[in-house]
């Protein structure tokens, strides 16, 4: 059987334990700390940049919102379709005969105008979308460092569970082994 460890190592060991990770939970809560600061300073910074759009930046958001959605799709098929129609049945005049020359400039007219006003939307929107992504990858970094310092506050536990584990079983050990030399005292002397 083997014996216990000595107390004194032990206490020497757990408050090692408690030194070492005091300074691993200061330096991650400062962490934390300085995070949560940044990520105050950049959500206040987004909100204001957001409200203050330039008047370019309004307007491609309006046209890139006008021009992809269903309403202006089915007005814009609809008038294609009048176009082509009155041109082909026109008995008497056709401004656009068949190639249909002229409405083909209209739309590339259109598409020529409207093309940087949706690309600087988008461009806009992939800004948004990155701030997004940089606010979520902190978040994430601040959940794992509180995660970590949960696995090491619970590793402390076990380390401390295990001292009182062992030093009942040693106190244990004794108050039998006491008993067991009373008992044995006992059974010796005579009735």
């Amino acid at each position: 059987m083997s014996s216990p460890p000595d107390a004194s190592i032990i206490a020497a060991t757990v408050k090692g334990l408690d030194l070492g990770f005091g300074q691993a939970e200061q330096r991650l809560l400062n962490e934390l700390r300085t995070l949560r600061r940044k990520a105050r300073l950049a959500a206040g910074g987004g909100t204001h940049a957001e409200r203050q759009l330039t008047i370019g930046q309004r307007v491609a958001d309006r046209v890139a919102a006008t021009m992809g959605s269903w309403p202006f799709i089915i007005v814009q098929s609809i008038i294609l379709v009048i176009w082509i129609a009155l041109n082909i049945v026109a008995w008497s005049q056709h401004w656009d005969p068949y190639p249909f020359i002229l409405l083909n400039l209209a739309l590339s007219f259109q598409a020529a105008y409207a093309a940087p006003f949706i690309m600087m939307s988008q461009n806009r929107q992939a800004d948004i979308d990155r701030a997004a992504a940089e606010t979520d990858h902190k978040v994430n970094l601040k959940a794992e460092m509180e995660i970590e310092l949960l696995h090491q506050k619970i590793d402390t536990l076990r380390e401390q569970e295990f001292v009182m584990l062992t030093q009942a079983v040693r106190d244990l050990s004794a108050l039998l082994a006491e008993q067991g030399m009373r008992g044995d005292a006992a059974s010796a002397t005579p009735k």
